[in-house]
């Protein structure tokens, strides 16, 4: 009885052994792990981070070098090339009294525009006691237009007060346009005043660019500058000729470095 068993015993053995070789040969299949892929942000979906100003980096103030000095003093000629260009206007209508008596106080600190002017361009000044600090009765100054200095006295002969840009020819490029207060206060505005001796305030008269400049070179480009600035501020027409000669003074060398007063 147990040598029957041997066969079956022996089968068992060798049909175990094949499977198990049959199993190593063809493991099960490994699947590889899948990720998730990253979220797409969308362009909607993207906000711009909010900064406060103590976020904020402050950039250090630029250095000034000549060229930009250039940049900045090339103002003057920058506004003088944007001017207006008309011809003149007939000066028949013209008076003085259109623009007011003179001198008026306009800015109302208790001094008319002559004195507060005399105050302001003179070297030394003389006042008359009891005014209020107001009235000159003498000083000295340098010409703008001579560039001479000169003594102060009340003679009809002394210091006057010239309208860089005459009031004839304000009225002739377009203050004839204007009410009688706009006219007034053009007539007392101390940016077109200046004092000069009085033979050189008669000669120039009511001269434009065009037609008559300071006798003293140098001071050509500031006596230009002004009369470019007056003419900006109250919106005045300039003559073609005008023009011209503003953009011939203000492109010298000598006055790269004119800036507008103000």
């Amino acid at each position: 009885m147990v040598k029957k068993l041997y066969p079956v015993v022996a089968l068992l053995i060798l049909a175990w052994l094949f499977s198990s070789c049959d199993n190593g040969a063809n493991p099960e299949p490994i699947q590889p792990s899948v990720s998730n892929p990253a979220p797409q942000v969308l362009p909607s979906d993207t906000q711009t981070p909010q900064t406060s100003p103590s976020d904020q980096v402050t950039q250090p103030a630029p250095v000034v070098t000549p060229s930009s000095q250039a940049q900045v003093a090339s103002q003057a000629l920058g506004v003088a090339q944007a001017l207006p260009v008309r011809g003149r206007a007939p000066d028949t209508d013209y008076s003085r009294e259109a623009f007011g008596s003179a001198w008026k106080d306009v800015d109302r600190n208790g001094c008319d525009t002559r004195n507060d002017i005399l105050q302001r361009d003179f070297a030394t000044v003389i006042l008359k006691s009891g005014t209020g600090n107001c009235k000159v009765i003498g000083g000295t100054w340098i010409d703008p237009y001579s560039n001479e200095s000169y003594t102060f006295d009340e003679a009809p002969s002394g210091a006057q007060i010239d309208h860089v840009v005459s009031l004839k020819n304000a009225w002739q490029m377009g203050a004839d346009q204007w009410n009688d207060q706009m006219r007034v206060e053009f007539a007392n505005d101390p940016l077109n005043l200046r004092v000069t001796i009085a033979s050189l305030n008669q000669q120039k008269s009511d001269s434009n660019a065009a037609s008559w400049l300071p006798p003293f070179k140098p001071g050509r480009c500031a006596f230009i500058a002004t009369q470019v600035a007056v003419k900006a501020k109250w919106l005045l027409y300039v003559t073609e000729a005008e023009k011209e000669v503003f953009i011939a003074i203000l492109s010298k060398p000598e006055c790269e470095q004119t800036q507008l007063p103000n």
